[in-house]
C-alpha cells in the first residue's frame, strides 16, 4: 500500500507511453487543483454577496483586474521556470535543474518585496483612474491592501507549483491546494459571517490559505533530492539561469499583463454602466473561471508534455500529443458549454438573491458559452509552443486579440449603440467583444502552430 501511495505522488515521465494517457493523467489532478484555486475567489464572492450585499460583491469584482495585473510577474516567472524544469528534466540535466529551481526561488522573493512596497502606495489613485464608484472605493482599497501584504504566499505557490508541474508532479500541488482551499472557506465564513470583517475578511482568509499552500510546496520540493539539489549555493542569483527564466517567462507574463490590462480598460467601461452591471460581470467572471479551467489545465499539461519531449529530442511525439491533447480539450469544453447553456440561471443564483441580477448574468453568460471551445484550441496549441520554448508567438497572438480586437470592439459597440435611453450604449458590448476575440484568437493560433516556428526554439 505504501509503495502505491509513493507511486501516486511520483513525478510523471511524459516522454514514454501513449501521449493521450500521459496528458490526461497529468491534467486531471491539475484540473481539480485549478478548480480548487478558483474557489478562492468564488467563495469570496459568494460570502460577500450573501452576507454583505451586492455592492460588496461589486467591490471584490472591481479589485480583480488590478489583482490579476499585479500577479503577471509571477505568472511569467512560473512559466519560465516550468519550461526550463521540464526540458532539463527530459534531458536529465541535474545541475541546470538545480540552478533553475534556486534562481526562481530567489527571483520570487525579490519580486514579492518590490510589489508589496510599490503597489500598496498607488492603490487608490489607480482605482480612481478606473472610475471605481465611491460607494465601493473603500472596500476595494482594503481588499487590495491586505492581499498585497500577503503577496509572497500567492507568489511562491504559483512559482513552486510551476516547478512541480515541470517535473511532471501535478498531484502534490493538488493535495496542498485542497487543504488550503478548505482552510480558506472556513476562514471566509468565520471572518465575514462570524466576525463581521466584511470585504477585508475575505482578503485576509485568502492570504492565510495561500501562505499555507506555499509552505506545503516547499516541504515537497525539499524531499525531491533524487532529481535536484535545493542547497544554499543554488539560491544565490545565477545570471545565466535568471536570464533564461526571464527570457522564456516574460512573454507569458506580458501575455497575462496584456489580458489583465485589457480587463482593466474594459473594467472602466463596465463601471460606467453602474453597480448592477459591475456585479453581473463579477458573477460571470467567477463562473467563467470554472468554465475556463479545463482549457488552462490542458494548456499547462501540453507545456510540460512538449517541454519534456523536446528535451528528450522526440519532436514527432510532441506533434502526436498536440493533436490528441487538443482533441480531448475541445471535447471537454463542448460538454461545459452545454452545461452552461442548460444550467445558467441556477449557477448565477448561487452568488446573489437578486432576481434581476440572476437573469442579467445568465443572459450574458450565454453570449460567452461557445467561446470556450475556441479557447480550448488556443490554450492547447499555445501550450505546445511554450513548452518547446516559443513563448513569443502566444504573446503576439494575445496582443492582437486583446489590444487590437477586444478593447476597441468593446468601446466601439458601446459608442455605436448609444441612445437617449442608453447614454452609455448597450452593456452587451463587454461580452460580445470578448467572444469575438476568442474565436479570432483560435484561428490565428492554429495558423501559427502549423507554420512550425516553435520547433526551432528549444533551450538545449
Amino acid at each position: 500500500m505504501l509503495t502505491k501511495i509513493k507511486q501516486l505522488f511520483a513525478q510523471v515521465d511524459m516522454t514514454e507511453g501513449r501521449p493521450w494517457e500521459k496528458i490526461i493523467a497529468f491534467t486531471i489532478p491539475m484540473l481539480i487543483g485549478n478548480i480548487a484555486q478558483q474557489l478562492y475567489n468564488t467563495v469570496d464572492s459568494i460570502v460577500v454577496g450573501k452576507y454583505v450585499g451586492d455592492n460588496a460583491l461589486a467591490a471584490v469584482g472591481s479589485a480583480s483586474p488590478m489583482l490579476n495585473l499585479i500577479l503577471v510577474l509571477f505568472v511569467g516567472i512560473a512559466m519560465g521556470a516550468s519550461i526550463m524544469v521540464s526540458q532539463y528534466y527530459g534531458s536529465k540535466d541535474r545541475e541546470n535543474l538545480s540552478r533553475t529551481v534556486g534562481s526562481s526561488i530567489t527571483l520570487t522573493a525579490a519580486a514579492s518585496l518590490f510589489l508589496m512596497v510599490f503597489v500598496s502606495m498607488i492603490i487608490r489613485p489607480v482605482l480612481r483612474l478606473l472610475n471605481t464608484p465611491d460607494s465601493i472605493m473603500d472596500w476595494c482599497a482594503a481588499y487590495l491592501f491586505i492581499w498585497l501584504m500577503g503577496i509572497s504566499g500567492s507568489a511562491y505557490y504559483n512559482i513552486l507549483c510551476g516547478i512541480l508541474r515541470g517535473l511532471g508532479d501535478s498531484l502534490s500541488a493538488l493535495i496542498y491546494l485542497l487543504v488550503a482551499t478548505v482552510i480558506n472557506i472556513i476562514l471566509d465564513i468565520w471572518f465575514v459571517a462570524g466576525l463581521n470583517l466584511g470585504v477585508a475578511g475575505v482578503a485576509l482568509a485568502t492570504v492565510i490559505a495561500q501562505m499555507i499552500s506555499a509552505i506545503l510546496c516547499v516541504f515537497k520540493l525539499r524531499k525531491m533530492t533524487d532529481l535536484f539539489d535545493l542547497k544554499f549555493r543554488y539560491l544565490k542569483p545565477n545570471k545565466e539561469n535568471l536570464a533564461m527564466v526571464l527570457r522564456l517567462g516574460l512573454p507569458s507574463g506580458v501575455t497575462q499583463a496584456i489580458f489583465s490590462l485589457a480587463m482593466v480598460v474594459v473594467q472602466s467601461l463596465t463601471n460606467s454602466f453602474g453597480e448592477m452591471v459591475i456585479a453581473a460581470n463579477v458573477i460571470i467572471m467567477r463562473v467563467d473561471g470554472f468554465a475556463m479551467m479545463p482549457n488552462f489545465s490542458f494548456g499547462t499539461a501540453m507545456t510540460t508534455y512538449a517541454g519534456q519531449n523536446v528535451g528528450a529530442r522526440k519532436l514527432d511525439r510532441v506533434k502526436q500529443g498536440a493533436k490528441q491533447g487538443t482533441f480531448i480539450a475541445v471535447g471537454t469544453s463542448a460538454v461545459i458549454t452545454g452545461m452552461i447553456l442548460l444550467l445558467g440561471r441556477h449557477l448565477m443564483a448561487i452568488f446573489t438573491n437578486t432576481a434581476e441580477l440572476v437573469v442579467l448574468s445568465a443572459n450574458m453568460m450565454g453570449i460567452l458559452a461557445v467561446g470556450y471551445i475556441a479557447m480550448a484550441i488556443t490554450q492547447s496549441l499555445s501550450g505546445v509552443m511554450r513548452g518547446a520554448g516559443d513563448t513569443m508567438t502566444p504573446m503576439w497572438i494575445s496582443m492582437i486579440t486583446t489590444v487590437a480586437i477586444r478593447v476597441p470592439l468593446a468601446y466601439g459597440i458601446a459608442a455605436a449603440t448609444r441612445t437617449h435611453e442608453l447614454p452609455q450604449g448597450r452593456y452587451e458590448c463587454i461580452w460580445v467583444s470578448l467572444l469575438i476575440s476568442w474565436i479570432l484568437g483560435a484561428a490565428i493560433t492554429m495558423i501559427c502552430y502549423r507554420l512550425g516556428r516553435w520547433k526551432k526554439k528549444a533551450i538545449q
